[in-house]
């Protein structure tokens, strides 16, 4: 088995039938994704690996020594740039890295130090979360949330795409980047607009009951 197929069975298996923030199944968001970055030309078996195993660490019991074990020290520092928790380095061990969920903070704290994390990763990281991005903007064409929700959804894809759209225009091993880009703005403003039509109708029709 090669180490692709088997990042996607232990995602599909460690995730088993659970649905996402925005409510499709974790493994056809993840395939969403894969297929994205495949579209791109990346051929990379590590950044595809990473790609499969995006949310394994935030939104199942794995460790990160156990994905470290499997899947080597490069995809398991992707998967933690992707990682929305809390970072311990042992700075006296350079073989490997854990990583622990220490205390609670809020979500706009544990936002801006997912930011940061982001902003300081790999280009390779910030593909993945471009594709990611372009994924959840897929499936918010389709899928039927409150405004609320899916305003509050745009609002952080646009925060993130914020965060790594200058690297990844700067990006010239996969050209088709630069689309992808045009296209996931196009995306947001068009949502955006969708969204603002409705709750100006919603308030015209309010006014004038």
């Amino acid at each position: 088995m090669t180490p692709l197929k088997k990042a996607e069975l232990f995602a599909k298996t460690k995730h088993g039938g659970d649905l996402n923030e925005i409510g499709i199944s974790y493994s056809n968001h993840l395939e969403n994704v894969v297929s994205r970055l495949k579209s791109l030309g990346v051929i990379d078996e590590e950044v595809l690996c990473a790609a499969w195993l995006q949310d394994i660490l935030e939104d199942t019991d794995t460790s990160f020594d156990e994905l470290f074990e499997k899947f080597g020290r490069r995809v398991s520092t992707l998967i933690l740039s992707l990682t929305k928790t809390k970072l311990v380095i042992d700075t006296n061990d350079n073989t490997t890295l854990s990583l622990t969920k220490k205390r609670t903070v809020s979500k706009k704290q544990r936002q801006k130090e997912y930011g940061i994390k982001i902003k300081e990763s790999e280009t390779d990281a910030k593909l993945i979360k471009l594709c990611v991005i372009s994924a959840n903007l897929g499936t918010l064409k389709t899928i039927v949330i409150s405004k609320t929700k899916k305003r509050r959804i745009l609002r952080e894809l646009r925060y993130y795409l914020s965060i790594i759209e200058k690297d990844l225009t700067n990006y010239t091993k996969y050209p088709q980047t630069i689309t992808l880009l045009e296209t996931i703005n196009q995306n947001l403003k068009i949502q955006n607009q969708t969204i603002m039509k409705l709750k100006n109708k919603s308030n015209t029709g309010t006014k004038k009951i």
